[in-house]
């Protein structure tokens, strides 16, 4: 399962660089146009968790979007949560693809409390990266495979079988394209499946920004070159689903947990 978390981009304020927010919007469309063209090419069918602001402002390219890929919940906002948003974001979202919205994640992978999905009427969260990283959350002796809890059902962010190394998008940016894929094989040979995460805007050259360098230096064609690589590969291990499509097939996509 291939998700992108579709969203405005304002990763330069958390390094205090700040960019309009028409900057931030474009960007990230240009970036998903770059990532669509791969996930076409490989017959990709991809959960899309998309912030609703986002989605307000290019309603006719979701739309467009939904008709292929699922369309799911990344909050109202990149960068402002507040709860009363988690049904509203749902209702924006549902109201542009004219289909029910299942599944929400959490931005920056934070945690988020269940019984408000619940109540908003979410099937799944997607919230959780079951390792350590430091000064952002240490979830490494959480549950890292499909489970369900209070009446909702959790799908992690896949990591390797033992010294959970996770497969997030940095790791797609970072490790070797041989290793990240040996690792993706040996959860495939675990489990049913492996649930990866990127964000369109990686997929747009960042070296204009004043941003660490282990983000930016592998930015714009490069990571279309390495994404295409793994994507490339995934597809001889098995087959693209979406999330929704995947709890289906193994018996979560119930309306009631």
């Amino acid at each position: 399962m291939i998700s992108i978390d579709l969203e405005e981009f304002d990763l330069p304020l958390e390094y205090g660089i700040q960019i309009p927010l028409t900057e931030q919007l474009q960007l990230s469309l240009k970036g998903m146009e770059h990532l669509e063209r791969l996930l076409n090419k490989y017959n990709v069918e991809a959960t899309i968790f998309t912030t609703a602001f986002w989605a307000i402002h290019y309603k006719d390219y979701v739309k467009k979007l939904s008709a292929k890929h699922e369309i799911a919940s990344h909050a109202y906002w990149h960068s402002d949560f507040s709860k009363e948003f988690l049904l509203s974001s749902k209702l924006e979202l549902e109201g542009i693809t004219g289909k029910r919205v299942k599944g929400f994640r959490m931005p920056r992978m934070q945690s988020v409390d269940d019984g408000l999905l619940k109540k908003a009427g979410y099937l799944y969260n997607s919230s959780m990266n079951p390792t350590y990283l430091p000064g952002k959350y240490n979830n490494f002796f959480k549950r890292k495979n499909i489970y369900v809890e209070n009446g909702l059902i959790h799908l992690p962010a896949s990591v390797s079988n033992t010294l959970r190394i996770p497969l997030f998008w940095l790791s797609v940016k970072l490790f070797p394209t041989f290793l990240y894929n040996y690792l993706c094989k040996n959860i495939l040979k675990k489990h049913d499946y492996v649930l990866i995460y990127v964000h369109p805007w990686e997929f747009v050259d960042l070296s204009n920004y004043k941003l660490p360098n282990y983000i930016k230096n592998i930015s714009g064609e490069k990571q279309c070159d390495k994404f295409e690589k793994i994507l490339s590969y995934l597809a001889t291990l098995g087959s693209f689903s979406t999330i929704g499509d995947y709890l289906d097939s193994v018996g979560y996509g119930k309306e009631s947990i």
